[in-house]
């Protein structure tokens, strides 16, 4: 067989052995475009927010906590995501012949979980704050949901066709081909048709780190509230940003060799770090309040009350003045279930007696989330 043959026989085994690319990226729906782009990031945050809650309430949470606090996180997370994107490349956006109103187009891509993360935290917060729920249980139910959210969501780039690695022949390359209108996409080069398909290294990364955090939070339980588990969580995927974004090709801002996404995954990392051995210094004095305060949830005691230092079956912890790392502790009285009670500096010694009880029986849910 001659030469020339032979590479023809290995480009179509090339070719045949290639993820092949998706032709369109978007629906029409009536006047309506429907990106599959977005498609992904909602399914991924549809999982996400069902899996949360129904760790939330094994956890012993209120049912319904977890969507109210989707709808800010949502939202913060869509804005904070955007700015990161358009901020850390706004060469695509400004500059000669750009247009600054695209990067309103949050349908085309471009989305930075660097900027997402930390501003879908902070509308999670702002809802913890004003019940007087515990960050430290919330963060705990929804660890191990975003690395799954953030599998699903990366799927968006393949549609895009966007985001993809270095030049490869290995059997399970992408391809990718020139936009519709004929132009080269970011990263590519002339002649070469696959690529390293680094969204689907993301997904799958995302996923066995999913698996993980869920198993270690159910192993390492106590050891790992007060955001320990959300740390894991941020340090497993800065693990895994890293190479994968080592291996990528689109244009980005490179200092001293590295590119800036590695850099922030560097610090971001240590970051999480330096949070994760501070915690595990101060794990008594994180709350554990999962029921607003104010609300009647009957006997809500963490821990095992099994033990002798079972607390009296009326005892009731709730968050204070919006504090939610002060807890009052009530013994069950005229004043019902639910009742916040400040007790006076001269309380009788069968007061203190029943809350020394209550205090033994602090502690982490006896029921562990899925």
């Amino acid at each position: 067989m001659s030469s020339t043959a032979s590479e023809g026989a290995a480009e179509v085994g090339r070719a045949l052995a290639a993820i092949p690319s998706p032709e369109v990226n978007s629906i029409p729906i009536g006047p309506f475009q429907i990106h599959f782009y977005a498609l992904c990031i909602l399914a991924g945050v549809i999982v996400a927010v069902f899996w949360s809650e129904r760790r939330w309430k094994a956890m012993g949470g209120e049912p319904g906590t977890i969507m109210d606090m989707a709808v800010w996180a949502v939202i913060l997370g869509l804005i904070g995501g955007r700015l990161y994107h358009v901020i850390s490349d706004a060469h695509l956006y400004f500059g000669p012949d750009r247009e600054a109103i695209r990067a309103l187009y949050v349908w085309e891509g471009g989305l930075g979980i660097w900027g997402a993360i930390p501003l879908g935290a902070v509308g999670v917060w702002l809802v913890a704050r004003k019940r007087g729920l515990s960050m430290s249980k919330l963060s705990f139910a929804i660890a191990p949901t975003l690395p799954l959210a953030q599998a699903i969501g990366r799927w968006g780039n393949y549609f895009n066709q966007e985001l993809f690695g270095r030049p490869t022949d290995l059997p399970w390359a992408l391809e990718i081909h020139p936009t519709p209108e004929g132009h080269m996409r970011a990263g590519m080069e002339v002649g070469v048709t696959t690529y390293h398909p680094t969204f689907l290294y993301e997904s799958l990364w995302c996923l066995v780190l999913a698996v993980l955090l869920a198993y270690l939070g159910r192993r390492f339980e106590g050891s790992l509230q007060g955001g320990r588990l959300f740390a894991v969580y941020v340090m497993g995927y800065c693990v895994g940003r890293f190479w994968i974004e080592y291996l990528r090709v689109d244009p980005a801002n490179d200092f001293f060799g590295l590119r800036l996404n590695n850099w922030t995954s560097i610090a971001v990392f240590l970051g999480a770090l330096a949070y994760f051995v501070w915690a595990g210094r101060r794990l008594d004095s994180f709350s554990s309040a999962v029921v607003p305060h104010g609300h009647d949830a009957g006997t809500q005691v963490f821990g095992d009350t099994s033990s002798d230092e079972k607390a009296d079956e009326g005892t009731v912890y709730s968050a204070v003045d919006g504090d939610d790392s002060v807890f009052d502790q009530a013994t069950g009285s005229s004043e019902g279930a639910g009742t916040e009670y400040h007790p006076s500096p001269e309380r009788s010694s069968s007061e203190g007696s029943a809350e020394d009880g209550a205090d033994g029986a602090e502690g982490n849910s006896g029921s562990k989330p899925e």
